[in-house]
């Protein structure tokens, strides 16, 4: 979901950073602090209308709920269980939309254009000693660190199999958790070689 920006000529591309985060801040707010089917139901209409009005596809948008549906259904079951179907369904849709709006920010938002806002919204806390190139930097790592730590876990998953390892999982996490801090290692070089840690 991170990065995956989608160029189109559409308002919601063309939108301010700052407006969007906070249209989304407030969606939230709205969607967990009053919830209810009502709500829920509106929320998803208006999800739906404004991943057209982005021009979006249909397929590009699934794929962004793909890899969080295990995560919903298994919230959805607890709370059928505990609560009943109607909040378990408010459940799921609230954390369906939240899903949805935040990978309709990624979608229509340059990361250089968010991490702007970002270094913007850090400036009042320089007397404080917060740098605002430097959190920047943090943000911009951190987005880059995602799909590179999917990559390890792939590479890893990929060789396991190619050694008729099986399914133990410390097989996996042990190998992936090497080679994620090897990677850090590097990164924290590169950073120090250039003067960043200073």
């Amino acid at each position: 979901m991170i990065g995956l920006y989608h160029p189109a000529d559409s308002p919601l591309h063309r939108a301010p950073v700052g407006l969007k985060l906070a249209v989304l801040l407030g969606a939230m707010v709205v969607l967990f602090g009053v919830g209810g089917p009502v709500v829920v139901t509106v929320a998803l209409v208006v999800t739906v209308v404004a991943y057209a009005v982005a021009k979006i596809p249909w397929r590009l948008g699934l794929a962004q709920l793909r890899p969080v549906l295990w995560v919903i259904g298994v919230a959805a079951g607890f709370h059928l269980f505990t609560s009943g179907p109607q909040h378990a369904a408010v459940v799921a849709g609230q954390l369906l939309v939240a899903v949805a709006l935040a990978a309709l920010l990624t979608l229509t938002t340059r990361v250089s254009a968010m991490l702007r806002v970002f270094e913007t919204a850090a400036r009042p806390f320089r007397p404080l000693g917060v740098d605002p190139a430097r959190v920047a930097l943090l943000l911009a790592l951190t987005i880059r660190c995602v799909p590179l730590l999917i990559n390890i876990l792939g590479t890893v998953r990929e060789a396991r199999q190619a050694r008729g390892v099986g399914r133990n999982p410390l097989a996996l996490v042990t190998p992936a958790v090497v080679r994620a801090l090897r990677t850090a290692d590097e990164l924290g070089e590169a950073l120090a070689a250039r003067g960043v840690d200073d």
